[in-house]
């Protein structure tokens, strides 16, 4: 048996998703990989630079923002990373859901990788500077550090704590991340407990889904790379 809130049924159930809906209650993070950028930063490592989307393609991929909208949680907290890129894809999905009423807060631990001195280098250039054999599904290695800049290793410790923290002081809401492929991938790792090298394995395209939940003091991995519909 188990009351209104259904917790005991989930405690004797192993908390096992047997329907297509997600139960309330729980801390669950909906983590989305920021739209494609504009043509010219695409050609260059851009990392943690502050580049802008591309209004062609948000225009073409209208449906999808649409799609992904609809299966954002009523209610949820709102947060972006400071970069523009992260912010305008968070504004326009929550356009789509009406969400817009919601405050959306800013959380610099979910920026990107910051790859320092190396930013804007060419992608044809960038492997002369790597002291290490890049990840096979990723730049660079996950414990490459470029001058001036953070590891992925360095990028998995903030994230997680972020995590933690707002798990913590947020529990059993949800809580929509809009944010970076590189900021994603740690947060899987966190969840996952595995080295950002294995990580990187994670495909995370742009406006992509992935959802993770810390359900008593453990997390566990929902969704990964999910896609909405684009088609109009």
């Amino acid at each position: 048996m188990s009351d209104a809130s259904g917790k005991v049924a989930n405690e004797t159930h192993g908390h096992f998703l047997d329907e297509p809906d997600l139960p309330g209650g729980v801390t669950r993070f909906w983590l989305i990989r920021h739209a494609v950028v504009e043509a010219e930063a695409r050609k260059v490592m851009y990392g943690a630079l502050d580049v802008a989307l591309c209004a062609e393609t948000m225009v073409k991929q209208k449906a999808g923002y649409h799609s992904l909208a609809r299966r954002l949680p009523q209610g949820a907290l709102w947060v972006s990373s400071p970069l523009m890129r992260a912010q305008e894809t968070a504004q326009a999905l929550r356009r789509a859901s009406g969400h817009e009423q919601e405050p959306l807060r800013l959380d610099e631990r979910f920026i990107e990788q910051s790859i320092g001195d190396w930013h804007g280098t060419p992608h044809a250039e960038f492997p002369s500077l790597l002291s290490l054999p890049p990840n096979p599904f990723w730049s660079l290695a996950a414990t490459e550090t470029p001058p001036s800049g953070e590891s992925m290793v360095d990028v998995g410790a903030r994230v997680g704590r972020a995590l933690e923290e707002r798990a913590s002081a947020h529990a059993g809401r949800d809580t929509v991340i809009v944010s970076h492929g590189g900021a994603i991938r740690a947060a899987l790792a966190h969840a996952l407990q595995v080295h950002p090298e294995t990580a990187l394995r994670f495909s995370i395209q742009n406006l992509s889904l992935s959802i993770i939940e810390r359900i008593d003091g453990l997390w566990r991995v929902v969704k990964v790379n999910e896609l909405p519909d684009f088609r109009e």
